[in-house]
């Protein structure tokens, strides 16, 4: 119960600092953009500008309203060239439920006898949908994550309760030498207090008998693993909540370009509208895959296995792939017919993420070489391509979620990390295996070992006839 508290405890804490991080964001880029604004206000008189902006500009003689920021912090700001006096007010208004709309933002000139005020609680307010959605969107995935991790980490500790409730009877026993009673206290003791905090503790092997030093070695052995496990989970969480973010980020900053100046420019609206839909895809793509692996890991995602042929099935994702991408060169290897027994939807989406895979990594004008070879009880599907390679150090961990080998070449090429992740998930679920061989700047070499179908290519042959006869 404590570790799933604190596995718990620990995804929200992650989530709730994000959410916190945002909206300073938002705070602080709301006050720089206010004070960009100012400076246009003070050098021309824009007095329709102003009114769209949100700003209200008056005179005074008060020369103390506000306060002086500090001159490092003021040389850093887009007033730096104007001495100026800062306060962020309060204003009620008649609706509660409009509290956020009361803040406002005043630069008070004193030199120019200025006063400058920025309805700081609008600008607040417009990206409050954008934010609800981010919470719905944390929501699901903590919903989603909690039943997995209790699952597991009771599967995981049921033998650790086990051997301690064996411990705590044989401590009761006392058949035992005195110094090997007060070995198993210890044991039982030291397991008891084991909790997520502190995982990496270990029990002592030496000096005991045989019978506790496996008993130890054992609840040590397991401990790895509880920790190993743990690891991934909280890794998990902490890049989803990532991958979410930077989506959500990109909207919100549009959103707020749309609002200033989208409004009278077709060009800025148009490519506003055009970053939001994008991010919005990748958004939904992303949510898509994380939960295609959630249902995975809960093993609610049932398989529908028929027999078919797989080259045929390459062949038309190949014709499909050449429609949209024109900049790549696809070769296809394949002689007889080679039927394979699986679910086909589901192998198709594999096959496509290997076969897309290989062209974001492959420069234009590059070959990708698609190949499938019957064996004797096994079916071989391989997709060689000539880009850029992987490093050898990097190879172990290309099927890890969230992993990229180049996280700069990355975010260019789109894309969040989970593709192989789902595929080998898949090829694993048929009972196949995968086999990467790949060299820098020489390319990559993915291969594909099925079981193959116990239909004899031939009578398969004859039944598709007469279905289609």
């Amino acid at each position: 119960m404590k570790l799933n508290l604190h596995t718990f405890s620990y995804a929200i804490g992650v989530l709730i600092t994000i959410n916190i991080l945002i909206c300073m964001m938002v705070l602080f880029y709301s006050l720089w953009v206010s004070e960009e604004n100012a400076v246009i206000i003070m050098g021309a008189d824009a007095s329709s500008e102003v009114k769209n902006l949100d700003f209200q500009v008056e005179k005074t003689d008060d020369k103390e309203l506000g306060i002086d920021l500090w001159p490092y912090l003021h040389e850093k700001t887009p007033l730096k060239d104007y001495e100026v006096l800062r306060k962020i007010g309060y204003k009620t208004k008649g609706d509660p439920s409009r509290w956020l709309e009361g803040y406002y933002y005043q630069m008070n000139f004193p030199e120019e006898n200025t006063l400058i005020t920025y309805d700081l609680g609008a600008a607040l307010s417009r990206p409050i949908p954008l934010f609800y959605v981010l919470l719905v969107l944390e929501a699901l995935i903590l919903l989603n994550g909690l039943p997995k991790g209790i699952r597991s980490v009771r599967r995981i500790l049921r033998p650790l309760s086990d051997m301690t409730q064996q411990a705590q009877n044989l401590s009761s026993v006392g058949s035992l030498p005195p110094e090997e009673m007060k070995r198993l206290r210890e044991l039982a003791g030291t397991i008891s207090n084991i909790d997520a905090s502190r995982l990496d503790k270990r029990l002592p092997v030496d000096g005991s008998q045989s019978e506790l030093s496996a008993l130890a070695s054992a609840i040590n052995s397991m401990l790895n693993r509880i920790d190993e496990a743990y690891g991934s989970q909280v890794r998990f969480v902490s890049d989803a909540s990532h991958e979410l973010r930077t989506p959500i980020s990109v909207i919100q900053g549009y959103a707020n370009l749309l609002d200033r100046w989208g409004k009278n420019d077709q060009v800025t609206m148009q490519e506003a509208i055009d970053a939001i839909k994008s991010e919005s895809e990748n958004m939904k793509e992303l949510i898509e895959q994380l939960l295609f692996l959630a249902r995975g890991d809960n093993e609610t995602l049932h398989l529908y296995p028929e027999v078919f042929d797989v080259s045929e099935m390459i062949e038309e994702i190949i014709k499909e792939t050449q429609m949209i991408d024109p900049l790549h060169t696809f070769r296809m290897k394949a002689t007889e017919p080679n039927l394979i027994y699986a679910d086909r939807q589901l192998m198709k989406q594999a096959l496509r993420i290997l076969i897309d895979n290989s062209i974001k990594y492959t420069p234009e004008n590059g070959e990708i070489v698609v190949g499938v070879k019957g064996e004797t009880d096994q079916i071989r599907i391989s997709v060689q391509d000539n880009g850029i390679g992987i490093d050898a150090q990097n190879l172990p961990y290309i099927f890890d979620r969230f992993y990229r080998s180049d996280e700069s070449r990355a975010r260019k090429t789109g894309g969040s990390g989970l593709g192989l992740s789902i595929m080998k998930w898949i090829i694993d679920r048929h009972g196949g295996t995968i086999e990467v061989l790949s060299r820098k700047d020489i390319g990559t070499r993915t291969t594909i070992h099925l079981s193959k179908a116990a239909l004899p290519a031939e009578d398969w042959i004859q039944k598709t006839e007469a279905e289609t006869s």
